[in-house]
C-alpha cells in the first residue's frame, strides 16, 4: 500500500511539473553585432542615429513566447547621429534631459506569436520618467544557438516629453520617431 501512495505522489509531481509553463530561453546579446537605433526628421530631411551604450536581458522561447520577458536599459547620453550639433543637443534638457533622466527602459512583460517568424513584445517604454504601454512588432529567426531579431516601432516623441519649448511643435523637428531594433544574440 505504501508503494502505491509513493507511486501516486511521484506521478502527481510529474504531472504538476508538466503542467507548469516552460521557462523561456535566456539570450546573451552580441553588442558588436546589435543596433538599437532611431530615425527622425529635421527640416523635412530624415536622419538616423543609435545608442552606443545599452544592456538587454532577454528570456524568449519562440515555442512558448508568453513565458518570455525582456528588460532593456539605455544610456541616454550615448545617442549619436554623426552630426555634432544633434549629438550635443540630444542629452540636453529640451530633449532627453539625460542629467535628470540618465536612462530609458523598455520592459517586455510577455511576447505574442503572430505567425511564422513574426512576434510582438508587449510591455512599456519609459523615457524622461514618462511610462507608456506599447507593442513592438518584430521578426525572430534562429539558426543553431544564434538568434536574430529585427523590429521597428513608430512613436510620437512628445508623448514622452522629448522636445520641449520651441521644439514641441514639430515645425523644425518631426514629431514621429521610429525606434529600430536589430539584435543578434546567442543562447
Amino acid at each position: 500500500m505504501r508503494a502505491f501512495f509513493l507511486m501516486l505522489f511521484a506521478l502527481s509531481l510529474t504531472i504538476g511539473a508538466l503542467m507548469q509553463p516552460a521557462a523561456a530561453a535566456n539570450w546573451s546579446v552580441d553588442g558588436g553585432k546589435s543596433v538599437l537605433g532611431f530615425i527622425g526628421s529635421q527640416s523635412g530631411a530624415s536622419f538616423e542615429g543609435h545608442f552606443t551604450k545599452w544592456q538587454a536581458q532577454i528570456d524568449f522561447d519562440p515555442a512558448n513566447p508568453a513565458a518570455g520577458h525582456a528588460q532593456v536599459t539605455i544610456d541616454m547620453t550615448s545617442a549619436t547621429t554623426g552630426d555634432p550639433q544633434k549629438d550635443q543637443s540630444l542629452p540636453q534638457s529640451d530633449w532627453f534631459n539625460a542629467k535628470s533622466f540618465p536612462q530609458a527602459t523598455f520592459e517586455a512583460t510577455t511576447f505574442r506569436a503572430k505567425g511564422g517568424n513574426t512576434y510582438e513584445a508587449v510591455g512599456h517604454l519609459t523615457i524622461r520618467g514618462i511610462k507608456k504601454d506599447l507593442v513592438l512588432p518584430f521578426t525572430f529567426d534562429v539558426e543553431g544557438n544564434s538568434g536574430h531579431a529585427k523590429g521597428k516601432l513608430d512613436l510620437v516623441r512628445t508623448d514622452f516629453g522629448v522636445g520641449q519649448g520651441e521644439w514641441a511643435a514639430g515645425d523644425m523637428v518631426g514629431l514621429s520617431v521610429a525606434v529600430t531594433v536589430d539584435i543578434r544574440a546567442n543562447r
